[in-house]
């Protein structure tokens, strides 16, 4: 597979390094897990689980690839099989020599847009209240493609065994074709 090299936009700090948007691989795991452990913000799911994200939902996920072709950054997403019209990101990372450049937003804006193909009009994720960046990150998403971010309470934190947070439901569409 290739990478699709970013086309630096106006909303964003054009990243210093040559990386590129691409389909995630097996292989790519563990540099996903390391990401997604190193960001000391999400949930950390068992390495077992990316590798099977990295097979069975790398047409709704996108790896940021630095000039080694290593992952410096990814958004895991799957497609709601319920509707099949939204596209739910379950997770946004990027290493932390790459963050504050726009990379979250590109990888966020690259993957709808490959996805509008086959029919994504909405996208879903959760947020804890406590996590600004991811607020803004979404927000800024839904404003930059003129589209309205409903919000409400999905999983109340009483839900939870461990004393998580709650997690509130953002609903951003419709998205441009």
């Amino acid at each position: 597979m290739t990478a699709t090299k970013i086309i630096a936009d106006t909303q964003f700090k054009t990243p210093p390094e040559a990386l590129g948007l691409d389909h995630p691989v097996v292989e790519d795991g563990a540099a996903i897990w390391r990401i997604a452990r190193d960001s000391r913000a999400l949930d950390l799911n068992s390495s077992y689980s990316y590798l099977l994200w990295c097979r069975d939902f790398a047409r709704s996920s996108v790896v940021a690839r630095g000039e080694d072709g290593e992952p410096v950054g990814f958004v895991t997403g799957y497609v709601r099989p319920d509707r099949p019209h939204t596209l739910v990101v379950w997770q946004v990372a990027v290493d932390d020599g790459h963050r504050g450049r726009g990379l979250a937003g590109a990888m966020l804006d690259g993957l709808v847009r490959r996805l509008a193909a086959s029919g994504i009009r909405e996208l879903e994720t959760t947020i804890t209240p406590d996590n600004a960046a991811s607020i803004r990150l979404f927000t800024s998403f839904g404003a930059r493609h003129g589209a309205q971010v409903e919000r409400e309470v999905l999983f109340d934190g009483g839900l939870f065994p461990d004393g998580h947070q709650s997690e509130v439901l953002y609903r951003i569409g419709p998205l441009p074709a």
